[in-house]
């Protein structure tokens, strides 16, 4: 019998490895418009997204928005879109992304209390659903159809 890594990359997946924190959470590299990133992987996200801070460094091309952004310990955020961009996680690449763009200032003052490092975003459930994402918590792996 194929392991599950066996069997996914059979299938025409690509395994991404997965970093666990501090703060109970996966940490992932990804890349936007060819400059890579540290993002927070949050199935519990309905949109992916990149802190104001970094506008700049992934060259994101940004516009208003009426969306007010709610997460854990903050609620009716401002928020603005950025949309087609290009993401890169491992050997899965999509292009005409659209991105929200918010204050993660509470997010990463979370993280660094807990001794961990900052992040530039997270990854959302749009991600996980475009890559038919297949998550393996005890090998921490991710997978992503190709």
């Amino acid at each position: 019998m194929d392991s599950l890594k066996d069997f996914l990359l059979k299938k025409g997946y690509s395994k991404i490895k997965l970093k666990f924190t501090k703060t109970n959470h996966f940490e992932i590299k990804v890349s936007i418009n060819g400059i890579k990133g540290q993002f927070i992987l949050d199935t519990g996200a309905s949109n992916s997204c990149v802190g104001f801070e970094a506008i700049e460094r992934f060259n994101l091309k940004v516009k208003a928005s009426d969306i007010k952004a709610v997460g854990a310990g903050a609620s009716d955020m401002f928020t603005q879109i950025s949309t087609s961009n290009t993401i890169q996680v491992g050997k899965w690449k999509k292009n005409r992304v659209a991105l929200i763009l918010f204050n993660l200032s509470h997010v990463n003052t979370g993280l660094i209390n807990h001794n961990a490092e900052p992040v530039d975003g997270i990854i959302g459930a749009d991600i996980l659903k475009k890559g038919k994402a297949i998550i393996d918590y005890e090998k921490k792996q991710l997978y992503l159809k190709l």
